[in-house]
């Protein structure tokens, strides 16, 4: 290979070539030519590493010389088929060159030689992601010359191997093995177990031996060109920004593929020298639980990677003040500094070569959810930021994490090395951790954690008839469903950690047990097994893993957070709750109102499930209203115990929503059950078991036909919401009774209602006004019966287009109005939200088709689109129109963004939501100020 090392070549007479190269002392350069509009342009351009680097050295911290190559220009090198932009090279070696000159040592010198390092450094940190390589410069000549200059070739032979391995490791793609296996073999034969324990002499051979190894795998000897060793190293930094873990890395944090990496050369100090050297890597706070202290480890007599890679047992950094205590105090007061300039916790990388503190980098420490909050607080209350920036800062995303029931990323890794993680990557439907013993239905799962035995639901999907099972279970893990199913919206809804869709997982609810097909053999779960799930991240584990519980009222930090977060927000916070204890749930998470009470839910409940199937089979209008009659205490009773729990705030009551199928057993399972009765009323002989099997089977066909008059091609969009309301008015009559006569009761009591009644699947003007029509007739007559006198609002659901669409017409008869997101954006996109989710819709995102899961995050074109509309004339219609969200979309921080900017009131989320969706409503204010 040749390789130009010198810039004579350079292109003359070009106009304003292009600058790929920038040394750590060029910041105001930069700033005089390129005119970045702010720092984020800076780190756009130089990454976060080499831009901290570059004001570290502007602030007068002790950084190691070094250059920056751009991103721009690993952006025009992968644009260009991998091959350097015009004139990059030759500003590389330029650059060297100033670096030659600045040290007074030469690279590729074979006594004294000039070594660097050749990092990766993307705008946002990614960690271990891309690569890294050290000691270049370093060859045979150079290595002999630098063990007589400094008398230590034990040093030069340890950083002589280490350029060697990462070389062959990062560079031409070699496995790591056979360096270790080389290393141990030799530690093997001294009896040995400590790295730091080798001798020159045995750090020469493993050289030597790596040198082998690397001619063996490529092909051809170690490099022993300087300069080629920066090019390829350089190259390979390129090149790893589509390296597969770091295409993951940013897959999985959201952050954009066309950024690039930039390339880091600095002068390589050394800790490796002795016992007055060593390297460390802290954090100016602790990142685990915020408290403000230094937190890290070091190393004596070693180089950064021993640190990372966990080679040899750290020491605690506080040791390190006992240890060389001028040193500490030097470090400690550079941590407070860059604190202090960058204006957050930093995560900073260091060295010292005999006796001389150098600081090889600083960043924004990563953090736990806890320590985030902790922080931001704590660095508000000191002044060092203000509260606006302190909301900004932390995340929604880690609000919710502190909020459930937790697994340690140690515990986990530790269980998926024992071979215990049956699913890496499923649908993280409802966050959290969740540990208890499988079951595979419903009645099951309530027996089993009535008994006091923690448990997990399974199942391939669930339905609305498993909600007790579902209330009653620790976690929900199915095999089909998305995000947006039913398992994930009654899952967030309870606060119950859920995975949906793991499909790996063939789940057999008759013989109750789950397997999995491995390489290593078929693994089975059996009803009582214990399993774990994490559905923060669609983790499956088998057994037992320790929890840690969150206690909302003690997180005193982010019930300080949120304090903050209402005073800067503009949307209200509401819940969906349809127990009183959700609503009081809601009420300590900070709710302001109910926007969403779901009233079939109730009659899923043991006790009345029987009733609802008396109604529903009842031929006549009176028999269906003995039922109801029946089922009205029990509705009135739920009622009261939300208006008390909500005591001064509104309540939304949505009136049945479902179609009346869902009550009952389904068509398929009737047939079943009915071809088993007619089995075996064949083999009795006691004609007192013949009747009883008569019985059973007339009252099977009797349900089976009843079934079979309900089924629909399409339900979703069949006799439901306000269609069964004009259809059969008797159950709108009972549900409205019962609203009220609550409300009048627990008025007596002294308790302050708004009951707001809201009517579901409003299509057309002419339904809801057949609606509301009886909903004030039954008002009339409770007031009259009770004599009391209730305020209370009649509003509908958005869940159509055409609903929408004519939202003006509507806006004259409903007081206000509740946009059903999950709903409107089927109806809006043409397609079932399950089906859609198990079979394209998630492909669609990872193909780049779309760019989001609508059911996840708003569709702003399209399903945005018809919520302005509806804002905008149902407001011109009716001015004081309250207008707010209730579908899941509620507690997705990207959709109260946009709620935000579409002028609703309010959003309304399950109670676990609800702090999350206080932070996102304040955020999207600090983002988005009125004009």
């Amino acid at each position: 290979m040749t390789v130009r090392q010198d810039a004579s070549s350079a292109a003359k007479g070009a106009e304003k070539p292009t600058t790929w190269v920038y040394l750590f002392d060029e910041l105001e350069r930069i700033e005089k030519e390129r005119q970045p509009e702010d720092w984020e342009a800076v780190r756009t351009l130089l990454g976060g590493k080499g831009a901290n680097l570059f004001e570290m050295t502007r602030i007068g911290v002790p950084v190691p010389p070094g250059f920056t190559v751009t991103t721009e220009a690993c952006n025009a090198y992968l644009a260009a088929d991998r091959s350097f932009p015009e004139g990059m090279w030759e500003q590389e070696v330029e650059a060297m060159r100033a670096l030659e000159r600045s040290s007074g040592k030469r690279f590729g010198d074979a006594e004294d030689p000039l070594l660097v390092s050749c990092r990766s450094g993307s705008k946002f940190s990614m960690p271990g992601m891309m690569d890294t390589v050290l000691n270049i410069g370093l060859n045979d000549q150079a290595a002999q010359g630098l063990a007589k200059t400094t008398g230590d070739p034990r040093f030069v032979f340890d950083a002589y191997r280490r350029l060697v391995q990462m070389f062959g490791s990062v560079v031409m793609g070699m496995p790591d093995e056979p360096f270790e296996d080389a290393i141990e073999k030799v530690k093997e034969e001294r009896g040995i177990t400590n790295d730091v324990d080798l001798s020159a002499d045995e750090w020469q051979r493993i050289t030597e031996r790596f040198k082998e190894l690397f001619a063996r795998y490529t092909g051809k000897p170690f490099p022993q060109d300087p300069f080629e060793q920066l090019e390829l190293a350089t190259r390979a930094v390129f090149n790893s920004w589509f390296g597969k873990r770091a295409v993951d890395y940013r897959n999985a944090t959201n952050i954009r593929h066309d950024l690039g990496t930039a390339v880091n050369i600095q002068v390589v100090v050394f800790g490796n020298m002795g016992e007055n050297s060593g390297t460390g890597v802290a954090f100016t706070r602790n990142p685990v639980d915020g408290t403000h202290e230094i937190y890290g480890d070091y190393l004596m007599n070693a180089q950064g990677e021993d640190v990372v890679a966990g080679i040899r047992n750290t020491k605690p950094i506080k040791d390190l003040a006992v240890e060389m205590p001028e040193t500490y105090a030097e470090f400690a007061a550079i941590c407070e500094r860059l604190e202090r300039h960058f204006k957050d916790m930093q995560d900073v990388e260091f060295t010292i070569e005999r006796g001389k503190l150098w600081m090889l980098q600083t960043r924004n420490g990563k953090r736990t959810a806890r320590a985030a909050i902790t922080i931001g607080v704590a660095m508000a209350n000191e002044g060092l930021i203000d509260r606006r920036e302190a909301l900004v800062r932390v995340t929604p995303e880690q609000v919710d994490m502190l909020l459930h029931p937790q697994f340690s990323e140690v515990v986990k890794l530790e269980a998926a090395e024992r071979g215990q993680r049956l699913v890496e990557k499923a649908v993280n439907a409802s966050p959290g951790a969740a540990v208890g013993k499988a079951v595979f239905d419903a009645d099951t799962a309530e027996v089993w954690a009535k008994r006091g035995d923690p448990v997990i639901m399974v199942r391939p999907e669930t339905r609305p008839d498993d909600v007790h099972g579902m209330i009653a279970s620790k976690g929900i893990l199915t095999s089909r469903g998305g995000a947006t199913s039913h398992a994930a919206v009654v899952a967030r809804q309870f606060g119950t950690p859920a995975v949906c869709g793991a499909d790996s997982l063939k789940i057999n609810v008759d013989r109750q047990l789950m397997t999995q097909t491995r390489e290593d053999g078929t693994v089975t779960v059996r009803q009582g097994d214990w399993i774990s799930i994490d559905g923060g991240t669609g983790e499956v584990f088998l057994g037992q893993l320790p929890t840690v519980d969150p206690d909302f009222d003690r997180e005193v930090d982010l019930r300080t957070l949120l304090e903050w977060a209402d005073e800067v927000r503009r949307l209200g916070v509401w819940a969906n709750a349809d127990y009183p204890r959700d609503a009081e749930r809601a009420r300590g998470f900070g709710a302001e109102g109910i926007g969403l009470c779901r009233t079939e839910h109730m009659f899923f409940e043991e006790e009345r499930l029987p009733v609802v199937q008396e109604m529903i089979m009842a031929n006549t209008r009176e028999r269906r209203v003995d039922a109801l009659t029946r089922l009205l205490p029990m509705q009135r009773e739920d009622f009261e115990g939300l208006f008390r729990a909500m005591d001064g705030r509104p309540v939304i009551i949505r009136l049945l929503d479902p179609p009346l199928h869902e009550f009952l057993p389904g068509y398929e399972e009737l047939l079943q059950e009915l071809a088993g009765l007619k089995v075996r009323l064949q083999h009795f002989d006691k004609l007192s078991d013949i009747d009883d099997a008569l019985s059973q089977i007339r009252e099977k066909e009797d349900l089976l036909t009843r079934v079979g008059e309900l089924r629909e091609a399409n339900p979703m969009l069949g006799l439901r919401g306000v269609r069964l309301g004009v259809m059969l008015p008797e159950i709108t009559e009972m549900q409205v009774r019962a609203l009220l006569e609550a409300a009048a009761r627990v008025s007596e009591e002294g308790v302050t209602v708004h009951p707001e009644i809201m009517v579901p699947l409003t299509s057309d003007l002419g339904e809801f006004r057949v609606m509301a029509e009886i909903i004030r007739r039954i008002a009339a007559d409770v007031e009259k019966e009770t004599d009391v006198e209730v305020e209370y609002k009649i509003g509908t659901m958005i869940e159509v287009p055409r609903a929408a669409l004519t939202a003006g017409d509507i806006a004259a008869e409903a007081e206000f109005f509740s946009f059903g997101t999950n709903d409107l954006t089927q109806t809006t996109y043409g397609i079932s939200r399950d089906d859609a989710e198990g079979k394209f819709l998630i492909q669609y995102v990872e193909q780049g088709v779309i760019d989001k899961n609508p059911f996840q995050n708003l569709d702003r074109a399209g399903v945005g689109r018809l919520v302005e509309i509806a804002v905008t004339e149902g407001r011109a219609a009716r001015p004081d129109l309250h207008v707010g969200i209730c579908g899941e979309h509620g507690g997705d921080p990207y959709s109260i963004e946009f709620c935000h900017l579409a002028g609703l009131d309010y959003v309304s989320c399950s109670p676990y939501r609800v702090p999350v969706a206080r932070l996102a409503a304040a955020q999207a204010a600090i983002v988005n100020p009125a004009d």
